[in-house]
């Protein structure tokens, strides 16, 4: 078993392991010795508080060790340890997870999961084999281009109509659509950015539902968002509210014009007084 006492001569090693720590951070950077630790046998780790004001809590870990029989002693390593009040950086986060609106740039590719919620299977998605496409009735002349199975079965011609091929001529080109989930979600974030409740359409003349700079979405979300047109809007090219409003509604009541100063007052019979 190996015992866990420091060996002599690794502990009193103090300087070697000194000039070491100041070898690699600098003679200003390594503060008072803080202790000796028994690794294993002629095992030892000296520890030197960090002066660097960048790792404050931070310590240097050298380890020196000795041979069997052996009077000389010998440096393994000189590392930067940190200590239970150290700052340390914060756990990693996959790309994926710490990406947020806005942090894309040009020439960045953010591919989606298989299997995410915001989105679900479009027509393009069905494959060609898993659609039930009914046999049509095979003219004399489509009939010489049909294929014969071994059984005698006619099976159809190759260019016989598939969901797929259906989807590509209707213009569905689309592999996956937004699913109720993602429709919800744009619908939480769009009401959040400028809904009824942000303070530009708490003082809002009237509402965009009524604007005429509103241009109207298709889908399902038309009934609740629009796209504001107004170049003086805060949201202009925006997805808004209906119940989103602002000062720049097309109906909003015509400023009214400022007051006119009163002429101004000439006395030309008093005099003032002057020195």
């Amino acid at each position: 078993m190996r015992s866990r006492t420091a060996d002599r001569l690794c502990a009193e090693a103090v300087d070697l392991a000194r000039t070491a720590a100041e070898e690699t951070a600098g003679a200003w950077a390594v503060g008072d010795h803080l202790g000796v630790v028994a690794e294993g046998d002629r095992v030892v780790t000296h520890s030197f508080a960090c002066e660097d004001p960048a790792y404050r809590g931070w310590r240097w870990a050298v380890t020196v060790a000795r041979a069997s029989r052996a009077k000389l002693v010998t440096v393994d390593e000189a590392v930067l340890l940190p200590d239970a009040d150290a700052i340390l950086a914060p756990e990693w986060v996959p790309w994926s997870e710490r990406l947020r609106p806005g942090d894309m740039g040009p020439g960045d590719l953010l591919p989606t999961e298989a299997d995410d919620l915001r989105l679900e299977p479009g027509w393009m998605s069905v494959p060609d084999d898993e659609v039930a496409v009914p046999e049509p009735d095979l003219p004399a002349a489509a009939a010489a281009e049909s294929v014969v199975a071994p059984d005698d079965s006619v099976l159809p011609a190759p260019d016989a109509v598939t969901a797929a091929a259906l989807a590509e001529q209707l213009g569905l080109r689309r592999a996956r659509v937004l699913s109720r989930y993602g429709l919800h979600t744009a619908a939480d974030r769009w009401e959040e950015s400028f809904g009824t409740k942000s303070p530009m359409a708490q003082a809002a003349p009237a509402h965009c539902v009524s604007c005429g700079f509103l241009a109207p979405i298709s889908g399902s979300l038309r009934q609740a968002f629009g796209i504001c047109a107004n170049e003086f809007s805060p949201a202009d090219g925006r997805v808004v509210s209906l119940a989103y409003g602002c000062g720049g509604h097309s109906e909003a009541a015509v400023m009214p014009t400022p007051p006119q100063p009163a002429a101004p007052v000439l006395d030309e019979l008093g005099a003032d007084p002057l020195r």
